[in-house]
């Protein structure tokens, strides 16, 4: 029978797998929709619409996953993180909300001037998300203010300028993985300009990265101890050299959803930066995992719900991709 603490990081582990799916996931559909809102050829709109319409609602479902995984298996963590984060998160609903009303229906908008409206509201909720996850995940990093397993924060700890420029590196890199995804996905001028587009990105996204990174050890001491330690440091620069190797060679290879795997495998790498800065706490500055904790019944409950829906999910993903696999073509908007 597994004691505490390996349930403990059991849930935990599961948790962490479906918010970095769906950072993945739909961070790639996002940064679709900022490049589409961009975009003024309404042919190539309407090409990279189609390129995420089958998929992009299944992406979400990771979300779910992990808000609902929050309160079940850590509900001291959320009741501190949801009062310090209300109105980032109502901004994310609201966005996410948004761009799914533009991306169905901007089909059935009666004028090229509205459907050309409604593809700048989906350039707008993009934005938003991708914005308000980063400044979540910003206000997590520098920590957030609690006391007695109470928040005792004022409510504007997001509005630092920390979690600010952790929302405009992940929208950053959201494009740059929509960029990718382009590339991969389309032929012809969309394709090429997409590979120019991410060749940018990439080289701005990782520059933007490596001075978050910087910050963040001035952020608290552990940050910097663990991140400064060889044996976090030295495997991550050589990983990250090999998918950079991987991400410009893709472009001279025919498989092309090599630069895309090598963007994700970025975003993956930056996820385990920052849970090897932040463990053991879920909740900086003080609250442990061990802490946050519901009871071991509870955690082992949710963790057979987790061990059926996650494979079944990542099934239903893999069924998604493959049944739409292959180029877009463009059509006719």
């Amino acid at each position: 029978m597994l004691d505490n603490d390996w349930i403990t990081l059991l849930s935990a582990a599961a948790l962490g797998f479906s918010v970095l799916s769906y950072v993945l996931l739909d961070g790639t559909d996002l940064g679709v929709g900022v490049l589409l809102g961009l975009t003024r050829c309404s042919k190539q709109r309407r090409t990279m619409a189609v390129s995420i319409l089958p998929i992009w609602d299944a992406n979400e479902t990771w979300l779910v996953l992990g808000g609902g995984g929050l309160l079940a298996l850590f509900p001291l963590a959320y009741a501190i993180l949801l009062p310090a984060l209300y109105l980032p998160f109502i901004l994310m609903f609201l966005a996410l909300i948004l761009r799914a009303v533009a991306l169905e229906f901007r089909d059935y908008a009666p004028s090229d001037r509205i459907k050309r409206g409604v593809d700048s509201l989906l350039l707008g909720g993009s934005l938003l998300a991708g914005g308000s996850q980063g400044l979540v995940l910003g206000t997590l990093v520098q920590g957030i203010p609690n006391h007695g397993g109470q928040y005792s924060g004022d409510g504007w700890e997001w509005l630092g300028m920390f979690p600010l420029y952790c929302g405009a590196v992940l929208v950053l890199g959201y494009t740059w993985l929509g960029a990718c995804w382009l590339y991969w996905r389309t032929e012809e001028e969309l394709q090429r300009r997409s590979g120019r587009q991410a060749r940018v990105l990439a080289i701005v996204t990782l520059m933007l990265l490596a001075v978050l990174v910087a910050w963040t050890t001035t952020l608290d001491t552990q940050y910097a101890h663990r991140l400064s330690d060889h044996l976090i440091w030295l495997p991550a620069a050589a990983l990250l050299t090999a998918l950079l190797i991987s991400f410009i060679l893709g472009f001279r290879s025919r498989r092309q959803y090599l630069p895309l795997f090598a963007a994700l495998g970025v975003f993956v790498l930056a996820f385990a930066l920052m849970i090897a800065a932040l463990y053991p706490l879920i909740i900086p500055p003080h609250l442990t995992l061990q802490a946050a904790a519901s009871s071991p019944t509870s955690q082992i409950f949710m963790l057979v719900g987790f061990a059926v829906l996650i494979p079944v999910t990542l099934i239903y993903n893999t069924y998604g991709f493959k049944v739409f696999s292959g180029k877009v073509r463009a059509a006719r908007d």
